[in-house]
């Protein structure tokens, strides 16, 4: 019933041009419909769909979250409320080892700790004007697309999912999944290096034009890193920071989801640097870097204690050591999964610097459909291509986190399909 003379509360209209639930969230319905469907299909089931780990977190780690609960639990060595932007020794350890080592200039008070690369790759639009043109790879992690439709800087989107006011990067087999900077100006682009979904990594020279691009027209690039510490080739940067000039035009997103298991325990870091600049609507510059640092301070309370103190653990003798053994579990599933879709006689991308295979679909079948095929036929859940945009149509993500076995078993059942 309404009362005569009010109105109801209004809510953001943004939210209502998303074409569909998000990507991850549909995949689940659909799954769990299959097994309430078949019930002894769903004894077998193998995920290979969403980027989850599957691996215990390195005992380093777990070893010092043990002695951090006890420093809890000690009227002496309690911890409330710690410093938003992260603890002063877990930030040193970040610059030092991911960037200075490598003779990358980056300051301790330039990282910011966080629960997640995901949460901060839509955050970080609050600090970024209304008006920004927005540049976006094609296929690419639906968050990017997503979070700018709901902050409302997107037109709405046609039949084919595409929204009004983007500007779409094409990634296709012919430019290496890598997109190249456009003929007109954008002011702020999204890069993922190795790339989510393809695999892809970009090359220096690639990564060069994009840093010559962002200096020219004076944008923002915002650097998805998060799986960097799966590049095995020699050459290929780990950071945009590698390549002269990025420290003007680029952030920097890293994740310890994937390299030390981290997706259930979050913990992340962002990277501002005091020398990126962005314009007022009176044309001055400012810097981004006190912004990021007020909107941590204002809407974070920073990541746990005891989480702080299990990402340093990362940065120890024996932590590198351990992930370098999960790196090396998850690739060497990559490697398993690119043999058998290959040997299923489909064309198979990604799999070498990253832990996702990139497959297209054979001619004549969709990406959900070849979805509902692996599904049906092969019990294993991939993610069907459309899902990261139009440019994925055709294709599909297999993901390398799961255990040897259910790898080599997922490369047994693509070979037996019959298409």
């Amino acid at each position: 019933m309404f009362i005569c003379g009010f109105n109801m509360a209004f809510l953001n209209d943004n939210y209502l041009k998303l074409k569909a639930g998000y990507l991850f969230p549909e995949i689940g319905r659909r799954v769990k419909a299959f097994c309430d469907a078949n019930p002894e299909a769903a004894k077998r089931l193998i995920r290979c769909g969403i980027g989850d780990v599957t691996e215990p977190l390195p005992s380093a780690v777990v070893s010092a979250m043990h002695k951090a609960v006890d420093e809890m639990a000690a009227r002496e060595t309690f911890k409330g409320y710690g410093p938003e932007q992260g603890y002063d020794w877990l930030r040193h350890v970040i610059a030092q080892n991911d960037f200075r080592d490598k003779g990358l200039d980056v300051a301790d008070d330039e990282i910011f700790i966080s629960d997640g690369s995901k949460c901060d790759c839509g955050a970080i639009l609050d600090i970024l004007g209304a008006k920004n043109k927005i540049a976006i790879s094609d296929p690419v992690y639906p968050v990017y697309v997503d979070t700018n439709v709901m902050v409302g800087h997107t037109g709405d989107a046609n039949e084919a999912g595409a929204y009004a006011k983007l500007v779409y990067l094409p990634c296709k087999p012919s430019n290496g999944f890598i997109p190249l900077p456009p003929k007109k100006h954008v002011d702020v682009i999204y890069l993922c290096s190795p790339n989510n979904p393809t695999g892809a990594a970009a090359t220096r020279e690639q990564l060069e034009a994009w840093v010559k691009y962002a200096l020219e027209h004076k944008s923002v690039i915002l650097f998805d890193a998060a799986y960097e510490a799966y590049i095995t080739e020699p050459g290929v940067p780990h950071s945009i920071y590698e390549i002269p000039g990025a420290r003007e035009c680029a952030i920097e997103f890293r994740s310890f989801s994937k390299n030390g298991g981290f997706t259930g325990t979050r913990c992340a870091f962002t990277v501002v640097p005091k020398t990126l600049m962005a314009q007022t609507k009176s044309g001055e510059a400012k810097p981004l870097h006190p912004l990021w640092n007020r909107r941590s301070t204002t809407k974070f309370n920073g990541v746990s204690f005891i989480v702080q103190r299990a990402a340093e653990a990362l940065y120890s003798p024996e932590g590198k050591a351990q992930v370098a053994e999960l790196i090396k579990h998850y690739l060497g599933n990559a490697e398993i999964l690119r043999k058998g879709a290959k040997k299923a006689g489909l064309k198979v991308f990604g799999g070498v610097n990253a832990p996702y295979i990139w497959v297209r679909t054979p001619k004549g079948v969709t990406s959900w459909q070849a979805f509902d095929k692996i599904l049906g036929d092969a019990n294993v859940v991939i993610t069907p291509g459309s899902g990261f945009g139009s440019k994925g149509e055709g294709f599909f993500r297999i993901s390398a986190f799961n255990s040897r076995a259910n790898a080599e078993e997922v490369a047994r059942r693509l070979q037996e399909l019959k298409w």
